[in-house]
């Protein structure tokens, strides 16, 4: 994308967020946004940094001013490394390796089966919906395990969660008719495109399918159930 027409872009969506009140990008803001597309932020990465932002500041209460592009750098800029570390373009930081994930495995069981219950009650596909009743009654199975789980069984459970993931995003996929599923991966390989140069084709193939089911998983509204 042209870097003058991902500032309109990028200006358009902040436009809608703060509903119709227009903020133009220019001066020192136009070259932060220049900033983000010579880096290879993807605009729906960008958008997505936007929005966490504005999520924020809208649950403090009533606004007081419009939302500017700058107050959402830090955002975007989170949102990308995440982006980036999600799909693999780029490699891990030192401190990654060594992070302590501070969450629980029942934790994240529990979360997933929220988060499937209601996708179930509400817009998942038909065709997605018998996988999600399978997946949420094992699951529930696992959650009971996960408590008292240790060493060899704890990683039983994550491995076992990995394949539910995969089994979702699968089914999910081949839910999607030809059209839309052709539209996601070509926005994943759009999101690739900028670094792709760089990349050997192993991995860049690699970044594209992670890129597509970060889409899909979007899309559908599946919860990450793998515990990574």
């Amino acid at each position: 994308m042209d870097p003058a027409e991902y500032c309109r872009a990028i200006e358009s969506h902040l436009c809608r967020r703060n509903e119709g009140h227009l903020i133009r990008i220019v001066g020192p803001v136009f070259e932060t946004v220049i900033g983000w597309a010579s880096q290879g932020i993807p605009l729906a990465v960008a958008c997505k940094g936007i929005d966490q932002y504005c999520e924020r500041y809208y649950a403090k209460g009533p606004r007081r001013r419009p939302v500017r592009v700058e107050f959402c750098e830090a955002d975007v800029l989170e949102t990308f490394d995440n982006w980036r570390r999600a799909v693999g373009v780029s490699p891990p930081s030192e401190g990654d390796a060594a992070e302590k994930r501070s969450d629980s495995l029942p934790s994240h069981i529990d979360r997933a089966i929220v988060r499937l219950t209601a996708l179930r009650a509400g817009r998942a596909p038909d065709a997605l919906s018998i996988q999600l009743d399978d997946t949420v009654r094992e699951l529930d199975a696992l959650k009971t395990s996960a408590r008292q789980s240790r060493g060899d069984a704890r990683a039983g459970i994550v491995d076992r969660l990995s394949a539910l993931d995969a089994a979702l995003i699968e089914r999910g996929g081949a839910a999607l008719d030809d059209h839309r599923r052709a539209a996601l991966r070509s926005s994943a390989e759009a999101e690739i495109a900028p670094f792709a140069l760089r990349m050997a084709p192993e991995a860049c193939a690699a970044a594209v399918d992670a890129a597509f089911t970060r889409l899909l998983r979007a899309a559908l509204g599946l919860p990450t159930i793998a515990f990574v």
